[in-house]
């Protein structure tokens, strides 16, 4: 019998483990079962150097749970350990095997998995005492028997045993009874080793007799060898991939498409991403994609390996570049992480290229379900945008897809304003905005649809991306303006008569919460709408940005604008302006000459003192004219008001306006109704 102490710098390696190197007490099942494969991988790996002779075609780890006894043990037919193996392996947690292992088979080095040292020690996160029985492969090798009860103490002897391999022997503590449930640990084996290169038995298969289930003698292999993502391509077919997807993702619809991912240089990497159904829900779930190190899972918080946008997409990665036992710091840190990221994220790019080029047709019927997460990736990964400029769409209000270089060659003639900006239209809603979509169809142009989740900051970056280009939302401004061809205006009313318009049409405005309406003047087209409501570009896209950006929340509050626009051309708002002035000019013309002359007093005692201290007598005077001032404005409004108060055809052109753009409800919308009956009449 050999006694000692576990060769480790620390007085007692147990608390260390059990506190800071591992965070969940469950993966010591992945930890024992990776090294029981990899005790298995190794002997294959020895035998295809014909450096052992034996039979390597029954290979298999074995997992079973003795309740009366309190334990559970992880036994494999592989490689085994000698004394001096335990010794090295177990003993001096500093030394690690696998590291010795690859050093001398390294051509062979992605066949092998796990390693032995700290993910061993993991078990006692779980038991009170281990035990380990091993017998080496090696000829006239003595078999070892090792305990340790997690103190640093250990017991090593020789002992009886007739088969090669290694049985660990987990005698389970009381406060973690849980995993001496067949329940529970059955759902470990399925989270973790569902995939592993070599078969786990966990019980006997099971079948129906005498009204109930009852083990057979078969043993009950837990795992698919051979998963999906490590097979070649050229050997599956669409069926195959969606049965895999819905075995890894089971109650979703159907993937859109797929990648299967395989490079062998400069790191290895396989595995398979799904594009699902997407739509407007803009749900970034770290669950979706399992990472895998040889077969072995690793985790489904895949931060740092695949970047943001991706973790919209499912499936699985595997890679043995990625080490079972990894942190957050580490995957955001590490240089071949960051490989495997970008590589990811390119092929991820020219795939959805190829399916653009080859498959047009499907790839627009698919653009609605994949468009938040092609613009999502765009607004996200620079490497990634600048491929998707190639092959992201864009539709139109009439339902038609382009590529950005065929959209920007379909309107450059039309759509080129006086100055050489291409301008983009676009609404967001049709229904909405369908009277300024009608304008703009009328003038030769084309109109996109942006109504996605993301649409808005893709704008913007469009902007940035596109030399020489604005986009501008279809009811931000009458259409004349909207795309200026040249500076020539036409014909406006005199300031009076302006004023007079203006000021008619704004007492009759409703006061909307957080909006503010501004009243002007504009010669359209006589055959334009006779009122057009538009909603400033800037202000509005700055409030939309408001809730993408933390930074510019203050947009947010502040009130929508929108901007009334008179169409002065046009015959009936002609005849209601004519009728106001004439009906106005005689009462308000000598009430805007006492405000001139007011105001110019007030400017010449203004002037007298700008460059000095108004005396108080002066201040007095100053105040009491702006007084006077201040009531004949009033008095100008009330006038104006009372006779706007009369005319329902302004009331009417001002609620048609407010209908065509969604404005109009409640009781203004009931009133409208009754006054169109009325004006029947």
């Amino acid at each position: 019998m050999q006694k000692g102490t576990i060769g480790v710098t620390t007085n007692n390696i147990f608390p260390v483990i059990k506190q800071y190197l591992y965070s969940d007490h469950e993966i010591f099942l992945r930890e024992l079962v990776s090294n029981a494969v990899d005790a298995t991988q190794k002997l294959r790996t020895l035998s295809g150097k014909g450096e052992f002779d034996g039979n390597v075609e029954d290979l298999k780890v074995r997992i079973s749970i003795n309740k009366e006894e309190g334990t559970l043990t992880v036994s494999d037919n592989g490689i085994g350990m000698t004394g001096d193996e335990v010794d090295r392996y177990i003993n001096q947690i500093a030394f690690s095997g696998a590291d010795e292992f690859l050093n001398k088979y390294k051509d062979n080095a992605n066949a092998i998995i796990g390693h032995f040292g700290l993910g061993f020690y993991s078990a006692f996160m779980v038991a009170e005492k281990v035990e380990i029985r091993t017998l080496s492969y090696q000829k006239d090798a003595t078999p070892v028997c090792w305990s340790c009860n997690g103190s640093p103490e250990f017991e090593m002897t020789d002992c009886d045993k007739a088969e090669r391999g290694t049985d660990v022997i987990l005698h389970i503590s009381k406060d973690e009874s849980e995993y001496l449930e067949t329940s529970r640990i059955q759902a470990l084996l399925a989270k973790y080793c569902k995939f592993l290169p070599v078969p786990v038995v966990f019980g006997k298969e099971q079948e129906w007799k005498d009204g109930k289930y009852v083990d057979t003698d078969k043993d009950k292999v837990i795992n698919d060898m051979e998963p999906m993502w490590a097979r070649k391509p050229s050997e599956l077919t669409d069926e195959d991939y969606i049965k895999f997807y819905h075995a890894i993702q089971p109650g979703m619809e159907d993937p859109l498409f797929w990648i299967h991912l395989n490079v062998d240089f400069p790191f290895t990497l396989t595995g398979i991403l799904y594009f699902p159904k997407i739509k407007n829900n803009l749900d970034i779930r770290k669950d979706r994609i399992q990472l895998y190190c040889n077969q072995v899972f690793v985790t489904d918080s895949v931060e740092g390996v695949v970047p943001d946008f991706l973790m919209l997409l499912q499936g699985v990665i595997d890679s043995p570049n990625i080490p079972l036992n990894v942190s957050r710091s580490y995957l955001q840190s590490d240089r071949d992480v960051k490989k495997i990221s970008a590589h990811i994220t390119k092929k991820v790019a020219a795939r959805l290229e190829e399916i653009a080029k080859n498959n047009a047709k499907e790839f627009e019927q698919k653009w609605n379900d994949i468009k938040i997460f092609i613009e999502y990736g765009m607004l996200s990964d620079e490497k990634f945008c600048d491929s998707a400029m190639k092959f992201a769409l864009v539709e139109n209000v009439d339902g038609n897809f382009y590529k950005l270089d065929d959209y920007k060659a379909l309107i450059e003639a039309n759509q080129t304003d006086k100055d050489g900006n291409l301008v983009y239209l676009y609404a967001t809603d049709k229904d909405v905005q369908y009277t300024h979509i009608n304008a703009a169809k009328e003038k030769g142009y084309d109109v996109l649809l942006m109504n996605g989740q993301l649409d808005t900051p893709f704008i913007g970056m469009l902007e940035q991306k596109i030399e020489k280009s604005r986009f501008v939302r279809v009811d931000s401004d009458v259409i004349e303006n909207l795309i200026r061809k040249d500076d020539s205006k036409n014909e406006e009313l005199s300031e009076f008569n302006r004023t007079i318009a203006t000021e008619v049409f704004k007492s009759q405005l409703p006061k909307l919460e957080k909006s503010e309406f501004f009243v002007n003047c504009a010669a359209l087209s006589p055959d334009s709408q006779a009122v057009v409501i538009t909603q400033n570009e800037y202000m509005r896209r700055m409030k939309e940005m408001a809730q993408f950006q933390p930074g510019m929340s203050f947009y947010g509050e502040f009130p929508d604008s929108y901007n009334f626009t008179l169409n002065t051309a046009h015959p009936v708002v002609e005849n209601v302006v004519n009728k106001a002035v004439e009906a106005l000019r005689d009462e308000i013309s000598p009430i805007d000459k006492d405000i001139a002359v007011i105001e110019a007093e007030i400017k010449v005692i203004r002037d007298q003192f700008k460059d000095g201290e108004m005396p108080e007598d002066k201040k007095n005077e100053v105040e009491g004219k702006e007084n006077v001032v201040k009531d004949l404005k009033q008095k100008r409004e009330a006038s104006i008001a009372n006779y706007a108060n009369g005319e329902d055809v302004v009331k009417q052109l001002i609620d048609i306006a407010l209908l065509g753009s969604g404005l109009l409800r409640g009781e203004a919308l009931d009133r409208f109704l009754k006054r169109s009956v009325d004006l029947l009449k």
